[in-house]
């Protein structure tokens, strides 16, 4: 990509771009995926996006319909090339359509992110609730781990129905032929948990020990050709027993027999508390961040120009779009159920205004400590944007250019870092605020 940078007497960077064919062709592609897991198109195989689009959707130029998508996808490279943090994302300005096998130019009027200093760089200050284990996901857990060892065992004979667990022996045939797979000498079963198709659980109803039935009743199966088909099966079925669950009650004798590898239940509950509290920790973590991050905030003094307001509301709005278009809404249900569309407005205000305060004054004490970040809060700050797949939110974003922002938000955190570090904390009474809760 050949950027060509000049500055404006405004204030503003311009950027003179030129995307290869390879990067227009990569953009075009990755926006067609993007079009495609948005809209649930699975890939097929053999065939392109474009194609499967084409079939399932009737559009039959992709590449126009994610166009604006795959120049968007262009402008964080951009950004990049020359290192530079936007205020917000500009909007590219374009002459003539992108097109596969060609080169592409647009152009952005870049506003770099301004800087502010604050009066006061001393410690912070605030109260917060301590950390403290918690005794119920332990307990939880291990009442987990009890279930997955859950034994049937005979209970008082009366006529079965759903919700009821019984033993039965069954013999079953297909076409005159024993169906190996179905039958059996004693078997638990519980009815009306869709284990078996309708017709068997309706067949045993009411059964009492002892009684025997015969019927008959349909199951999928597969014809010669391997499309799912409905077949007959008759059954001869036994009721045995009644049966009830047995949850075996954790101990430490229990312990010796099944978990060895621990000493005692007291042994397990700390192992499992300890596993628990380092992943509660990092949202606690979190929450003394932004307590001092607030705290910070209050000592900022200026103002914030309209268009880094502006254009950053426009980004925040657009998002958010998307992030309700993925959920499956529209926007307008998803306005209704906020109070209405001035209501989230209002939201997206005050929300955008203490992002912006907020992150300037970290910004701030960034620069005056003489802070540098480290691979640890690189990591910390993609586990941040996805802390399902920390590893590959860092791969996409550097792939996509986006490493000013995630240099920016590894900043950031280690600013809040070491706001906490060297913050005056109180510890109220009581434990992790629920909002804190893994």
């Amino acid at each position: 990509m050949k950027v060509v940078k000049k500055k404006t007497d405004d204030g503003h960077v311009r950027l003179d771009v030129t995307a290869s064919t390879s990067e227009v062709t990569d953009a075009l592609n990755q926006a067609a995926y993007a079009f495609c897991n948005q809209m649930g198109i699975r890939p097929v195989q053999d065939k392109t996006p474009a194609q499967v689009v084409a079939e399932q959707l009737g559009i039959r130029d992709l590449d126009g319909a994610v166009a604006n998508q795959a120049i968007e996808m262009l402008v964080a490279p951009a950004l990049n090339k020359h290192n530079i943090v936007p205020a917000f994302t500009p909007l590219p300005e374009v002459e003539s359509p992108i097109k596969r096998g060609r080169t592409f130019q647009f152009t952005l009027n870049v506003l770099p992110k301004p800087s502010y200093e604050l009066e006061d760089y001393s410690r912070v200050a605030f109260t917060a609730e301590p950390f403290k284990s918690d005794e119920e996901a332990i307990d939880r857990q291990i009442g987990e781990m009890a279930s997955q060892y859950t034994t049937y065992v005979a209970t008082d004979s009366h006529p079965i129905h759903a919700g009821d667990s019984c033993k039965i022996k069954i013999e079953a045939k297909k076409d005159g032929e024993v169906v190996p797979g179905l039958t059996t000498e004693g078997r638990t079963y519980s009815l009306g948990q869709d284990l078996m198709p309708k017709g068997f659980d309706e067949g045993i109803d009411g059964m009492e020990v002892g009684e025997t039935r015969t019927f008959t009743f349909e199951g999928p199966g597969l014809d010669a050709d391997m499309n799912e088909v409905m077949e007959e099966y008759e059954v001869t079925v036994t009721l045995l027993e009644v049966q009830k669950e047995q949850v075996p009650v954790i101990n430490d004798e229990w312990i010796a027999r099944n978990m060895p590898m621990y000493n005692s239940l007291a042994d397990m509950r700390a192992d499992f508390g300890k596993h628990i509290d380092e992943e509660r920790r990092k949202y606690y973590d979190d929450y003394l961040r932004n307590l001092a991050a607030t705290e910070l905030a209050k000592r900022f003094k200026g103002s914030i120009d309209d268009e880094v307001y502006e254009g950053s509301m426009r980004e925040q709005q657009r998002n958010l779009r998307q992030q309700v278009a993925a959920s499956g809404q529209t926007w307008e249900q998803f306005c209704e159920q906020q109070g209405g569309e001035q209501q989230v407005g209002m939201m997206l205000m005050v929300s955008m205004r203490q992002q912006l305060v907020q992150g300037y004054c970290l910004d701030a004490y960034y620069r005056h400590y003489g802070l540098s970040y480290t691979e640890e809060d690189l990591d910390e700050a993609c586990f941040q944007i996805n802390p399902k797949n920390p590893r590959g939110a860092r791969h996409q974003m550097e792939r996509n250019g986006l490493g000013f922002a995630l240099r920016e938000a590894a900043e950031r955190l280690r600013a809040c870092k070491h706001l906490v570090e060297n913050a005056e904390i109180k510890y109220s009474e009581g434990g992790m605020p629920t909002m804190v809760q893994a």
